[in-house]
């Protein structure tokens, strides 16, 4: 009985040494680099998933990766929403944001959410800052309009600048960005601004050597219905025929157009990961087999 706990033992200390040498060259690899991560989902709501993602984060930036996190906060907005009796209403998947609901956004995002996942990554033993689009002018926008309709405040980004992001880095921070964005010069309004595109365009200012969106999914699938039917790589140049065949359909296109976003802007690498999966992110950036789908 003692020899086969002490074989255990073995196996599991063999098996810990390789993972250990396995993440080696990978941790070499990031270490000095950027890393843009878009939080949301399910990764959000689950009290598990979210310390899990913490963790995450903060041992990036212990072992010296430049790791930035943009969040959303749609569940949250709704929820608050309902609190004040404003009802949710959206145009082609993009929220109306009338002045009201504006106010709304700004206190979720800005306050509530932005400071609770400052103060989780605090208790894991992180560094990290709360920022808006507005500190520092870091994003600008311009009101869009979505087939000819009236959307409200809902902007789109024209301006990224990122110099309060690199003090952060520079620093030793992990910059925690909520995506409520100042107008255009002269405009003095600020925008609701979708979260994804958000964290493409701040991946491609900062020169970023990866971006990662954590979703809801396993990543790109040839089969919606088979989650063993995953497309692990996918090169650029093959996107439009992928979305013209359907295997890139619905709430998926989006996804990949900010990774093309990021692409075009000089980003190498783009990734769309499982954020239900714990340590997802750890698994993407130290271990041969990677999770999820990257486009390149």
């Amino acid at each position: 009985m003692q020899e086969d706990e002490q074989r255990g033992r073995l196996l599991d200390n063999e098996h810990w040494a390789d993972v250990l040498i396995q993440a080696l060259p990978y941790i070499k690899q990031w270490v000095g680099k950027v890393v843009v991560v878009k939080y949301g989902g399910n990764a959000m709501l689950n009290e598990e998933l979210k310390i899990a993602v913490m963790k995450d984060l903060v041992l990036l930036n212990t072992i010296g990766v430049h790791v930035v996190l943009v969040h959303g906060g749609g569940p949250e907005i709704n929820k608050m929403l309902d609190k004040v009796g404003k009802k949710s209403e959206f145009v082609n998947g993009l929220r109306y944001t009338d002045e009201e609901t504006m106010d709304v956004v700004q206190m979720v995002l800005t306050g509530k959410l932005n400071k609770e996942i400052v103060g989780l990554l605090l208790q894991e033993g992180g560094r990290a800052v709360g920022l808006s689009g507005v500190d520092s002018g870091l994003l600008r926008a311009r009101k869009i309009q979505k087939d000819g309709i009236d959307l409200g405040l809902v902007g789109e980004v024209t301006e990224v600048h990122p110099e309060i992001i690199e003090s952060m880095l520079l620093k030793g921070f992990i910059p925690v960005i909520s995506t409520v964005a100042l107008g255009e010069q002269g405009d003095m309004n600020r925008y609701n601004i979708n979260a994804d595109t958000a964290a493409a365009k701040i991946a491609v200012a900062l020169k970023a050597e990866k971006f990662v969106q954590l979703t809801n999914v396993p990543g790109v699938l040839k089969n919606m219905d088979d989650p063993s039917s995953l497309i692990a790589r996918i090169p650029m140049p093959t996107v439009p025929q992928l979305i013209e065949n359907g295997t890139i359909a619905g709430g998926m296109i989006p996804k990949v157009e900010c990774c093309m976003i990021a692409l075009k802007g000089g980003v190498p690498r783009t990734h769309i990961i499982d954020g239900r999966v714990p340590h997802s992110l750890l698994i993407e950036m130290f271990s041969d087999r990677g999770i999820g789908t990257m486009l390149y």
